[in-house]
């Protein structure tokens, strides 16, 4: 309802469009500043609490990157065949405009690891900086979990409580995701309108129906073979989907993707690393998107790239598209990156740039589904899925 409301006002009432924006930046505030303290407290208490299994976070650290590689190499595949079968970038003739300039995260870039690293925690938490905070809940679940006595029975108890006050507060402040959801999409329509998917129609349609085949082709196999409920699971990431495709934000998801897997039956522990840690090492909508558009600029530019150079892109992509997560038009910057390291003209960003937002919407929506479905994997394969039995709400202490 949300939705179909803020296509009807953007199309018809663009000059509501500031008014619209407002609206949805307030949700994703409220949805943003829920992400670190429900993060923080089910880590700790799910490492913590379980003291005498700190050898199962390493266990499930190693499954869920193995799992990972897996599933975007599959990805960045299906992408370049796609791609290279529809030629959408073919008789396109970009303007010959100035190309946007790279973020200035592209020289300023750390190097992977140190990306991870914490500096400051009331820093990450302030930037919703996931994997530093995820990262630092880690090294404290295990700083406290080999202590003894109350020392560790009251920081356990408070990060149990926690957890409990953020999921309530989650159910709250998802009463509201009608009209935030609906403001995102009006502002969106308003700000591009319909006419710019009529002119990169070809484009739209090759990234659509090729993140439509990794999902029936790839992450619905896997989900038989894990012998996890289809139906269920749909059911499950209903909402925080339609939630990351209006707002084009994996952030505004999180917190009700991770309420949503507790409830299928995924264990908190389980959810709350697996999904922050897929955030950086996961984007399965990401990835495919980034070797579409990459061929899609090559094709623009008259370019015929031969299989090995496309497969060295893939390779190329597989390394650089991990760990990104936070930094700013993370996609693009990767995507830039890959150009120049090619020497592929740039000019064709310009038109990808005019759809980026309906193409942003379907990746993050991918990205957040191909999460929650590891989630639910990787609680099969630690032998902890409760097959959609919810796990009772953490007790107050």
């Amino acid at each position: 309802m949300g939705i179909a409301a803020g296509i009807f006002i953007g199309e018809v009432f663009p000059s509501w469009e500031p008014e619209m924006r407002i609206l949805s930046t307030a949700f994703l505030r409220l949805i943003k500043c829920l992400i670190v303290p429900i993060l923080f407290g089910t880590l700790v208490v799910g490492i913590a609490g379980h003291g005498s299994e700190l050898k199962a976070v390493g266990r499930l650290a190693f499954r869920a990157i193995l799992y990972f590689e897996i599933a975007t190499t599959l990805a960045l595949i299906i992408g370049l065949a796609a791609v290279n079968l529809a030629k959408p970038g073919v008789g396109l003739h970009p303007p010959a405009s100035a190309v946007p300039d790279a973020p200035a995260a592209v020289k300023t870039m750390e190097p992977s690891l140190l990306r991870l690293i914490p500096e400051s925690f009331f820093r990450d938490a302030a930037d919703n900086n996931v994997m530093r905070v995820v990262v630092f809940s880690i090294l404290f679940g295990i700083a406290t979990a080999q202590l003894a006595g109350p020392a560790r029975e009251t920081m356990v108890a408070f990060c149990d409580s926690l957890s409990a006050v953020m999921f309530r507060m989650i159910a709250l402040v998802m009463l509201l995701a009608p009209i935030g959801v609906g403001a995102a999409i009006a502002s969106t329509v308003a700000h591009s309108g319909f006419h710019v998917l009529l002119q990169l129609a070809k484009l739209l349609g090759t990234l659509y129906g090729a993140l439509a085949v990794f999902c029936l082709g790839v992450l619905l196999p896997v989900a038989l073979l894990a012998r996890v409920p289809v139906l269920g699971f749909l059911r499950a990431v209903k909402d925080p989907a339609l939630l990351a495709f209006s707002t084009t934000s994996s952030d505004a998801a999180l917190p009700d993707a991770l309420r949503r897997m507790v409830e299928f039956g995924v264990p908190r522990r389980i959810v709350s690393f697996v999904l922050p840690l897929g955030y950086s090492f996961n984007l399965d909508g990401t990835t495919l998107y980034l070797a579409v558009a990459s061929v899609f600029v090559a094709q623009t530019a008259g370019m015929d790239l031969s299989i090995g150079q496309q497969v060295s892109i893939l390779l190329t992509l597989m390394v650089t598209s991990k760990g990104v997560a936070a930094v700013p038009r993370a996609s693009f910057v990767i995507l830039q990156a890959t150009l120049l390291d090619y020497k592929i003209p740039m000019e064709g960003l310009v038109l990808i740039l005019t759809v980026d937002a309906f193409m942003d919407m379907a990746r993050t929506t991918v990205n957040l589904v191909g999460n929650c479905l590891a989630s639910a994997v990787l609680a099969r394969w630690e032998g902890v899925f409760r097959s959609g039995e919810v796990e009772p709400p953490p007790a107050a202490s």
